[in-house]
Formats: structure tokens, C-alpha cells, sequence
């Protein structure tokens, strides 16, 4: 049942993720061959920012060349895999946010997109 599912349950956990010395080129490049619109940034295994498409838009022509730790999104809102799917959705209501990290002890686990969100609910109505 749809109510019982946790961030473990629905997560992806193969993360394509950039680190923050990579240029944004490279970063850019890792999620147009994902056909992704975002990617954590870890250092030694810690999730230490996010950086999106949009982001990179943002910034304008420029920003291909500069490093990943310079766009990045630092602030995050991560939640751990004993969330509550339904706590995630509203956390992604009332944000926009359309993707949040999964960590446990500041490490990366895994990654909810909306489009994890929308499989789950799409299971529960089969």
C-alpha cells in the first residue's frame, strides 16, 4: 500500500553524481547522456550540494566554464530512507523541488525524483 512506502522503497540508488572541482561542462554533459536534470555533488563521500540544468541556464554562456562548487546549490533538503513517501511529496509540493537527496550520516544514498514518486503512485492504481 502506497501509505506504507519510505524513501528505501522508491529511491533510485545508481546516482550519476558530479564532484565539486568538475566543470560545469562536464557535469552538464553527465546529465544530458543521462537524460537527467540534476546531479548531486559529493566530496569523500559526503553530499555537499546539487546542481541542476536550471542552474546552469541561469548562470548564462559563462558558466560552462566554471566549477561545479561555484553553481552549485548548497542548502539543501535531504531526507533519510525511513521518510515517509508522503512527506516527501508534500516536501516537493510546497518546495518546487523536483529532486531530494537521501542520505544517512551525510553520505548519499540514493535520489526520489518526481518521477519516482509518480512510478509509486502509478503501481498503487494497477
Amino acid at each position: 500500500m502506497i501509505r506504507n512506502l519510505h524513501a528505501q522503497d522508491v529511491m533510485i540508488t545508481e546516482v550519476v553524481v558530479s564532484a565539486p572541482q568538475d566543470l560545469v561542462a562536464a557535469a552538464n554533459l553527465k546529465m544530458v547522456r543521462a537524460n537527467i536534470g540534476g546531479v548531486p555533488v559529493v566530496k569523500d563521500e559526503k553530499l555537499i550540494g546539487l546542481i541542476t540544468h536550471r542552474d546552469i541556464l541561469l548562470a548564462g554562456g559563462e558558466a560552462l566554464k566554471l566549477k561545479v562548487e561555484d553553481l552549485m546549490s548548497k542548502d539543501l533538503v535531504v531526507v533519510n530512507r525511513d521518510t515517509h513517501l508522503k512527506d516527501i511529496s508534500k516536501i516537493m509540493a510546497n518546495t518546487g523541488y523536483q529532486r531530494i537527496p537521501v542520505v544517512e550520516e551525510d553520505r548519499l544514498i540514493g535520489l526520489i525524483t518526481q518521477s519516482c514518486i509518480i512510478r509509486a503512485v502509478a503501481d498503487y492504481l494497477d
